[in-house]
């Protein structure tokens, strides 16, 4: 299937996605974090979106953060690899990004096209796998499907934010009751507050590290090689290997995720 960069239309349907509470079932709420949960009819895999309230925290400094890649590594643990493959327009572009499952499942990987769109008081981001002929499938991991993945960041006050996570992702996989409690749980929650705190100790660590780069600001900055949307395809879930990993058992000594929550 055809590849489509997002338009205004897809960014306010994830914005009132993200805003929605009609059909979401909350699974978490504490310490300023909420996680819901959603089944979607004509799909088996569920959808999660979580909320937290950045007190200190600009959403325009938010958006930085969520963009620059060099950061990432510094406060993503669950982060294996992540790099630009290329740039379609000003705001989209291609990327791979690989993640730690939680022990002893097997290492998920993503291709995906990723826009964004600044508006108003509003910052989106949002992503859906593609494939794309020079990164296929690697053998170590399982390459993961991103139906919809995103960001949106909203300006409470000159000081405050507040940023909602949505993703739906098929795993591609038969996965075990406990992951799926596990994320809603704790790697969720967890997730949303490392962003957080991320984004209190970034504008120190980029005075110091290309304080006037960001490419997602200013695209003449963009050094990435284009990329043609004729290259891409719509990565579609059943053209990929799907394994049964519903009977893995837990790793009780595995519980870094567990803190801080």
């Amino acid at each position: 299937m055809p590849v489509r960069i997002p338009d205004d239309s897809d960014f306010s349907s994830f914005k009132d996605q993200c805003l929605s509470t009609d059909g979401w079932n909350s699974r978490y709420n504490k310490s300023g974090v909420t996680v819901w949960c959603r089944e979607e009819d004509s799909s088996s895999v569920q959808k999660i979106k979580m909320r937290i309230m950045c007190k200190d925290v600009t959403a325009e400094m938010l958006y930085d953060v969520l963009h620059d890649t060099s950061y990432r590594k510094k406060w993503d643990t669950n982060m294996i690899d992540t790099y630009d493959i290329g740039r379609l327009t000003v705001n989209a572009d291609v990327g791979y990004y690989s993640w730690k499952c939680p022990t002893p499942l097997k290492d998920r990987d993503f291709v995906t096209m990723r826009s964004w769109l600044p508006l108003g008081n509003d910052y989106m981001i949002i992503n859906y796998s593609v494939k794309h002929p020079q990164h296929p499938p690697k053998k170590d991991y399982v390459r993961a499907v991103s139906l919809l993945t995103g960001y949106l960041i909203q300006s409470n006050s000159s000081t405050s934010s507040t940023l909602y996570y949505l993703t739906q992702v098929d795993p591609r996989g038969s996965l075990p009751k406990w992951v799926v409690n596990r994320v809603s749980q704790f790697v969720a929650p967890k997730a949303m507050r490392k962003i957080y705190k991320a984004s209190l100790k970034y504008p120190e660590w980029k005075r110091k590290h290309n304080p006037t780069l960001k490419p997602w600001m200013y695209p003449e900055q963009n050094t990435l090689p284009s990329v043609s949307l004729a290259d891409l395809t719509l990565q579609r879930a059943d053209s990929l290997e799907n394994i049964d990993e519903s009977g893995v058992r837990e790793e009780k000594a595995q519980h870094s995720d567990d803190e801080e929550t």
